[in-house]
């Protein structure tokens, strides 16, 4: 619990500090971009049904300085949940980015992915999922949009495909938890954080506001199908692994998506 609470005042710390010296930061070098704006010539695609590096139907496509998320190449969906990792993994971070929801949802998608999608974290190595694996063994910061009819949908929740995370010292049995962000309607941009302390405090933060917050990422649970046993080392506490934005059925755009590498301050 000492260490929890340790963690929890050095993470706030991070995120006093970055909210009110974020130019000053990009001074120092700390901020890198994942995105260029002109390519994903630095991250993979992997695509349910697809081979490793198959950008079926254009999928992820590069325009604006935007990296989006369209399906108008599809015919039907077929599960055909995608993923962009980007091309290393990362241990200890702060990563921020941009995202909106836009245009139709694509209506042979499953029903729950509208106006639903995400960043994955802590995932699998894109190289090690066959080809008929469906999700990645990973964390997801969900973002969802609100649907217009003034009913609550927070955005910046957690899903758990493969995996398992602890909250108040035991593991949590739901497949997502929501976080207390607020609903966001519309085409609006929303800016989406992620602190990412190895195996040990992870937090959620949306525009400005900590949402989330749970420990001890690992490997466990199910959602994840045809996957290699080997690789879903169940109780496998994760402190590394890669980053990856999803398709899943409903058009997204994101932007501004940069990270600052915290190793050398929180990692033992």
């Amino acid at each position: 619990m000492r260490r929890y609470l340790l963690f929890s005042i050095l993470v706030a710390a991070s995120i006093m500090c970055s909210c009110r010296s974020s130019k000053q930061s990009n001074k120092s070098g700390d901020w890198v971009s994942l995105f260029n704006g002109k390519d994903i010539n630095d991250w993979i695609v992997k695509i349910h049904h697809h081979g490793v590096g198959v950008n079926f139907g254009n999928t992820f496509r590069v325009e604006d300085n935007m990296i989006k998320v369209r399906y108008d190449q599809y015919d039907q969906f077929n599960e055909q949940f995608g993923h962009l990792y980007y091309k290393m993994p990362y241990s200890y971070y702060h990563l921020k980015l941009e995202y909106r929801f836009v245009g139709e949802w694509f209506k042979t998608a499953p029903s729950y992915t509208l106006r639903n999608s995400g960043v994955m974290f802590h995932s699998q190595d894109p190289h090690t999922m066959p080809k008929e694996q469906d999700w990645p063994i990973s964390v997801e910061m969900q973002f969802l949009g609100g649907l217009g009819d003034g009913k609550p949908r927070p955005t910046g929740n957690m899903c758990s495909p493969g995996t398992e995370v602890v909250q108040k010292g035991t593991i949590v049995p739901s497949h997502c938890i929501n976080s207390s962000s607020k609903t966001y309607d519309g085409e609006q941009w929303v800016s989406a954080e992620l602190i990412v302390l190895g195996d040990s405090l992870i937090t959620h933060i949306i525009n400005g506001d900590t949402v989330l917050q749970y420990s001890k990422p690992q490997i466990g649970g199910g959602v994840v199908n045809r996957f290699d046993p080997k690789i879903k080392q169940d109780g496998k506490l994760l402190s590394s692994g890669f980053i990856a934005l999803q398709s899943e059925g409903q058009p997204i755009d994101f932007r501004n998506i940069r990270i600052k590498d915290l190793s050398a301050q929180f990692k033992k």
